[in-house]
């Protein structure tokens, strides 16, 4: 075994412990890419693969749902405390939604306040 295949078994493991994990990219998107132009037509666009924006979308789900996890195991917040932060993420989710065209599965994808893609 390499040490790459060593460390990608490892992160494996990781995801799947906290909660979180690979989640496909839609096929339609594969090998596609992001371009940011701005509006100044003398400033130069930046593209960026689709994988890795999508990577970084997937980074930020799991990192809340580790959040989310650590507000709900912490002993000393209120409930109210509780209930107030987990307000803030859910708002995160409601916001990160417009990325949901992204993931292959739907239920990898992020749901707001109403519960709502």
């Amino acid at each position: 075994m390499t040490r790459e295949e060593l460390k990608a078994l490892i992160r494996e493991a990781m995801d799947e412990e906290r909660g979180g994990g690979l989640a496909p990219l839609a096929p339609r998107w594969e090998g596609g890419s992001a371009v940011l132009k701005p509006a100044d037509p003398t400033l130069q666009p930046k593209e960026v693969p689709l994988e890795s924006f999508f990577h970084k979308v997937v980074m930020i789900r799991d990192r809340l749902r580790v959040l989310e996890q650590k507000i709900n195991a912490n002993p000393k917040l209120t409930d109210a405390e509780k209930v107030d932060l987990q307000s803030y993420i859910t708002g995160c989710y409601g916001s990160l939604t417009t990325f949901n065209v992204l993931f292959r599965d739907r239920e990898d994808g992020f749901r707001g306040a109403s519960g709502k893609d």
